[in-house]
């Protein structure tokens, strides 16, 4: 197998030891991930002063020379496809692409090609430096395969680490545009029955419950109050529709990101999203309330109304803040325009 060689000495008042000692002395153009050198120590590709060193608590000292063998990324069994991505920003360790409703993000048994992987992996090519020792985009995160907006991919190791911490951690900015059914306003006696629902200033809605998979659907999640997983989502009206207002276009932003979280929370709050085939359902809006074209353009839309608008996180290599916008997809913009006729 192809392999590289990485040397180095370790630098004055080093750690006690050794797998911490490479996290913090391992040259910055190598891109190994903490958890990649502990593999590769594991491994046997680690020698300290020409000796084969798999203790990760071994004891160094300052100017003991570390070489590691690193082997060359293997090609992903996933193949590239020529596919168009509209990409917002790329630089050698990680890439911001604006996804089209319509395509799935990864691979799976039912979509086994046109994802968002197999065109990044077309448009990458060799510039993917390996993640994990594979060399393939690193998914940090998804939104759902009709839900169109912002997704920022790791290029290296290195960036795929930094930013699986910062989503951990759930210091990832990630604001929403959502169609819903209803007006979410505090005013609204009914959403004060609504548990896990609550109002802060701004007319700001929270929605606070557990989510986990639902016991019967097995592709839906559900609504909890114990068990499950932490989920926190907030809204605040942009513009309703309709007189009286019979839906809305809101901001919604994540406080956790949970599979399916704003879909599943706004439709427990009673504002489905609209166009959502699992958790809004087909409402009949009010013909007093809304032009034939908009109740047209409402039941007519063909998937959940929401796009991942803003995306704001810390470079995992350079530190540097970055923040990326996309506009309204024509699809959502025309349906806007309809509600507001």
């Amino acid at each position: 197998m192809a392999s590289s060689l990485v040397s180095f000495r370790i630098h004055a008042d080093p750690p006690k030891r050794l797998d911490k000692a490479l996290s913090r002395d391992v040259p910055e153009e190598a891109a190994l991930s903490r958890t990649r050198l502990a593999r590769l120590l594991g491994e046997g590709a680690v020698l300290l002063n020409g000796v084969v060193t798999e203790d990760a608590k071994a004891k160094v000292a300052e100017g003991d020379l570390v070489e590691i063998t690193v082997p060359v990324a293997d090609e992903s069994h996933i193949g590239p496809e020529d596919i168009p991505l509209e990409v917002i920003y790329e630089d050698a360790d990680l890439i911001v692409i604006n996804k089209p409703a319509g395509m799935v993000v990864h691979p799976a048994p039912g979509t086994p090609n046109g994802t968002l992987v197999n065109a990044l992996l077309h448009h990458c090519g060799d510039s993917l430096s390996g993640v994990g020792g594979v060399q393939r985009p690193g998914i940090v995160h998804r939104i759902d395969k009709e839900t169109s907006g912002l997704l920022v991919v790791a290029k290296s190791d290195r960036a795929h680490q930094g930013l699986a911490a910062q989503f951990e951690k759930h210091t990832v900015e990630r604001y929403y545009n959502a169609v819903v059914y209803g007006v979410p306003d505090a005013n609204d006696p009914r959403l004060r029955g609504v548990k896990g629902v609550s109002f802060e200033s701004g007319n700001i809605m929270r929605i606070t419950t557990q989510l986990a998979r639902h016991k019967t659907d097995r592709q839906k999640q559900a609504v909890l109050f114990h068990g499950g997983r932490h989920a926190v989502t907030r809204a605040r009206i942009v513009e309703a529709f309709g007189a009286p207002g019979v839906a809305a276009l809101v901001e919604c932003w994540l406080e956790t990101g949970r599979t399916h979280q704003i879909r599943v929370h706004m439709a427990h709050a009673g504002h489905g999203l609209i166009g959502d085939p699992v958790y809004g359902g087909r409402r009949k809006l009010s013909e007093k309330a809304l032009s034939p074209d908009g109740i047209a353009a409402a039941k007519g839309f063909a998937r959940q109304a929401l796009h991942a608008a803003v995306l704001g996180f810390e470079h995992p290599v350079t530190g540097e803040m970055m923040r990326f916008e996309a506009a309204l997809p024509e699809d959502m913009t025309a349906l806007i325009a309809a509600l507001r006729g």
